[in-house]
């Protein structure tokens, strides 16, 4: 079949419907007498109607399945009725009414009541056709059906007839209105990292709308195929049906149509709301391939951390220990991330100044060692497309004995001259930041903010910031859960390019130098939220 016929005449057959140009029925050739006076087939029936297109040699093609259909009859004269099909679509489409006016009832025999009509249509010149109707009362149902042939399009012909059929049964006007989605559910397992679905979808009855969150790791294999069961109101239906798979990749929505016992229908729309990125630590990896036993330290797989600039002052036997490392101590799994300030000894070398304390941080970006600026060593972010909402996550911390500062600025210049200040205690910090950049530079990451004390190219002050949230605390001995709402800024656009950064920091001033040796901060489970 002519696709581009096929879809040019959905679309013309659409026009028709909704302006209602079906002729009027008659009884011409009909056997048989008038109904007598008192007879009434007037009211609502609810049934199923089923749309074909036929195509030459009689192969039928589904074009529509409703098993809930409205179709109202009205007395407009003496055994004279009108029919209305409400709401009638097909192959996806809402056409609008139908209605057949002017209908004689003819008395067949044994309480059944028929009528016919043969009529030609012709819309502005482009589409023309013959319309056979013909039905039936009988026992409280009405049978319909539909036959559109001889169609042309732009007076040429198409190799295609359209066939309608229903069966209704009478409604008695006491059946129930109600409409709802009551549950909507899928069976798998939520809430697990491996989970396609994290949580049960919501129902929103007032915007009739019902949305969930899923991984952001699914496939659009795995969200093509997503089955729900629906609980609906008592003695409704749904379309789709209970069990049916359903197609949500690629942003796409869902309409499910309730129609009540009485015929009724209320839509809700089911979609995603957004998407979940997790991160459990459980899979560390070499943070720099080929070293020396006594000089590998360990990232957790896809983070960066200082451990490359402690690297650095372990070979000057400046630091004995890594500043990022897995622990045993997880709140769920096997490992979490131990993040540690430690006691680097504060030294001028010349070449590099070594401060006191040096931060433990964890963070998404790169590590490039610039031993002139160090504080521009941390290439803070990651290519990022989505909208963040929020980061979730576990944390304990505990801040070390003695805190130090350091007075004189530039800070990258007096590191080494920090001093002890017994009025202080550690804290830690773990933030989020989406910034723009005009391109990703994935060779030297020029384009990302860093630690620098200036305004412009520091993570936390730049004007390219376009989200943001920060969390700080101090001692915690047990596990904390933590949620992080992003304030955005600046307004999200698909259009623009932006990084992503999630810092964790065991002495939030540590870009200024300051903070305690021993101060440890312990993070687990993270999730970051996206629209």
């Amino acid at each position: 079949m002519n696709r581009m016929k096929k879809n040019l005449f959905l679309c013309l057959f659409a026009a028709l419907c909704t302006t209602s140009v079906f002729t009027s029925c008659s009884d011409d050739d009909q056997p048989g007498t008038t109904t007598p006076v008192g007879v009434d087939v007037t009211g609502d029936y609810k049934g199923a109607l089923d749309v074909k297109l036929v195509m030459a040699g009689g192969i039928e093609a589904p074009a529509g399945n409703v098993p809930s259909q409205l179709v109202s009859v009205t007395k407009s004269g003496e055994n004279v009725v009108n029919l209305k099909i409400t709401d009638f679509s097909f192959s996806g489409m809402s056409l609008g009414n139908i209605e057949l006016s002017g209908c004689q009832l003819t008395d067949a025999g044994n309480g059944t009541y028929t009528f016919t009509t043969t009529s030609s249509m012709e819309v502005n010149g482009l589409l023309s056709a013959d319309i056979n109707a013909k039905g039936s009362f009988a026992n409280e149902t009405l049978t319909l059906d539909l036959d559109i042939d001889n169609v042309k399009l732009v007076e040429n012909p198409v190799d295609y007839t359209v066939k309608a059929t229903y069966s209704g049964t009478k409604l008695s006007g006491t059946e129930s209105s109600e409409a709802k989605i009551l549950s909507f559910v899928f069976d798998e397992k939520t809430a697990a990292a491996n989970s396609v679905v994290l949580e049960q979808p919501v129902i929103d009855e007032a915007s009739k709308t019902i949305k969930f969150t899923v991984n952001a790791a699914a496939t659009t294999e795995e969200l093509s195929g997503l089955t729900p069961t629906i609980e609906v109101s008592d003695k409704a239906t749904v379309t789709p049906a209970s069990g049916t798979a359903a197609d949500f990749s690629n942003g796409k929505t869902v309409t499910y149509t309730v129609t009540a016992e009485n015929g009724t229908t209320v839509e809700y729309v089911a979609s995603i709301s957004g998407n979940v990125s997790f991160y459990d630590f459980e899979t560390w990896v070499e943070g720099v391939e080929g070293q020396e036993p006594e000089m590998t330290f360990y990232n957790p797989e896809g983070w960066c951390s200082s451990n490359a600039g402690v690297q650095f002052l372990k070979g000057f036997g400046m630091a004995d220990s890594y500043v990022v490392e897995s622990t045993s101590d997880a709140h769920s799994g096997e490992k979490a991330v131990s993040i540690t300030s430690i006691d680097t000894q504060g030294k001028d070398m010349m070449i590099a100044k070594v401060p006191k304390v040096t931060t433990g941080s964890l963070f998404l970006g790169s590590f490039i060692t610039d031993v002139a600026n160090t504080l521009n060593s941390t290439k803070f972010g990651v290519p990022y497309s989505g909208k963040a909402v929020s980061l979730k996550g576990w944390y304990k911390y505990t801040p070390g004995a003695e805190f130090y500062v350091v007075n004189e600025q530039p800070y990258a210049q007096h590191c080494h001259e920090a001093v002890l200040d017994k009025t202080k205690t550690d804290e830690f910090m773990i933030s989020i930041v989406v910034y723009e950049t005009d391109a990703y530079d994935t060779d030297k990451w020029s384009d990302c903010l860093t630690g620098v004390t200036d305004t412009e190219n520091n993570i936390y002050t730049s004007s390219r910031i376009a989200a943001i949230a920060q969390l700080t605390g101090g001692q915690q001995d047990e596990w904390k859960e933590f949620e992080l709402p992003l304030e955005w800024k600046k307004e999200y656009s698909a259009d623009k390019k932006y990084r992503m950064a999630i810092i964790c920091s065991a002495s939030k001033d540590g870009d200024k130098f300051w903070g305690a040796p021993g101060s440890k901060l312990i993070v687990d489970d993270f999730e970051l939220v996206a629209e």
